[in-house]
């Protein structure tokens, strides 16, 4: 009977051995299957939201109606477009529409001593150039409403603090009244619709721009929501893959 034991002993241990291996090798691999399923749900769940539209309208007034065309579609031959344009960005470059010339950018107006609403801007800003920081095709550009006080000196300094890369993004100075009449008149970006306002009425808005590789506007954002700013990266990726 002793001599039974002494045999059945190592046995025992050799499956007990193999039966821990067998549990840590299927625990493994239920991991790696649950890591792999909520990968693919995950990239689903992104897909269907990235695809919910297959293009994006087109706007050319300042209520922004939307204007479902296609790409090729003769309506947009004589359709609103930004116009040409030079002003001067924090590392005193000349900055004009051949910048842009097939990129897509974000645009919007702020100014360096803003105390409000620029900082949160000014941090989505950031979060946009970071999540596009690897694509050429993305660009960014803000506007100085007060173009007096920012000059490229004053512009450069603010971008060094903001983390702004000059590859990415532009800050950018120059004429009042070039600047205030691209903010109301082509970007639209305030919505104080049937009021009349002039170089003197200051320009203070949080609203993100989205223009496409042809100069059309074609979405409008809450600067200072964080829902919206997600929302403007998927339609960025919508409108590359149009």
């Amino acid at each position: 009977m002793a001599e039974y034991l002494v045999l059945k002993e190592p046995y025992f241990a050799l499956v007990s051995r193999i039966s821990l291996w067998c549990l840590i090798l299927c625990s493994a691999l239920f991991a790696s299957s649950c890591k792999t399923e909520k990968k693919q749900a995950v990239a689903k769940a992104q897909n269907e939201v990235t695809s919910r539209v297959e293009a994006l309208p087109y706007y050319g007034e300042a209520t922004f109606t939307p204007h479902w065309f296609s790409s090729d579609s003769d309506s947009l031959k004589n359709f609103h477009k930004i116009p040409d344009f030079e002003l001067t960005n924090q590392n005193g470059e000349l900055i004009t529409n051949a910048t842009f010339e097939n990129k897509i950018y974000i645009t919007d107006f702020f100014f360096t001593v803003c105390p409000g609403i620029c900082p949160k801007m000014t941090e989505n800003m950031t979060r946009i150039q970071e999540e596009f920081i690897e694509n050429d095709e993305v660009l960014l550009l803000s506007h100085s409403v007060t173009p007096d006080y920012d000059t490229p000196e004053v512009l450069q300094k603010y971008a060094k603090r903001k983390k702004v890369n000059p590859k990415k993004w532009h800050l950018v100075t120059g004429d009042k009244e070039l600047i205030y009449d691209l903010g109301r008149n082509q970007y639209f970006v305030e919505e104080d619709l049937g009021i009349t306002k002039d170089v003197n009425d200051f320009l203070h808005t949080e609203n993100f721009i989205l223009i496409d590789q042809n100069k059309h506007i074609r979405g409008i954002y809450n600067g200072l929501n964080k829902a919206s700013i997600g929302q403007l990266i998927l339609d960025v990726r919508t409108l590359q893959a149009e």
